[in-house]
């Protein structure tokens, strides 16, 4: 088990090492679990790469340990968030306004690109 979570950290390093490096504009953690893909996919390719924290559901059992307790993540944004209520009370109908405009501008953005598609999966069907 920490074999498979120092390989996932060491994964999410490695991300952040090469888009630092690079000055790449994405996340580091991103380029990282593209990396632990390509080895879980090499590992299943490949049967000399099945070992050590990629033997058998290593990786995915440490994986599926994190999952479980990934509501434990937002306790440090939540402390914050407690910590600035006094921002909170000055800007909070402005926050919610800005909140409020931004999920209408989403959705109309979503349904706009879902018709979009929809119009050209259609002329897909109806041609040759």
């Amino acid at each position: 088990m920490i074999a498979s979570l120092s390989l996932i950290l060491l994964c999410q390093l490695t991300g952040e090492v090469f888009v630092r490096g690079l000055g790449l504009p994405m996340p580091g953690p991103v380029v990282g679990l593209m990396l632990l893909l390509l080895l879980l996919l090499a590992r299943d390719r490949f049967v000399v790469l099945a070992r050590g924290p990629l033997q058998g559901d290593g990786v995915e059992g440490a994986s599926r340990g994190l999952l479980a307790h990934l509501s434990l993540l937002f306790v440090p944004a939540g402390v914050g968030v407690v910590q600035k209520l006094d921002l909170l009370a000055e800007h909070g109908i402005a926050i919610l306004a800005i909140l409020a405009v931004s999920v209408v501008i989403t959705l109309l953005v979503t349904v706009a690109t879902f018709r979009v598609a929809n119009r050209f999966l259609a002329r897909g069907q109806d041609g040759p």
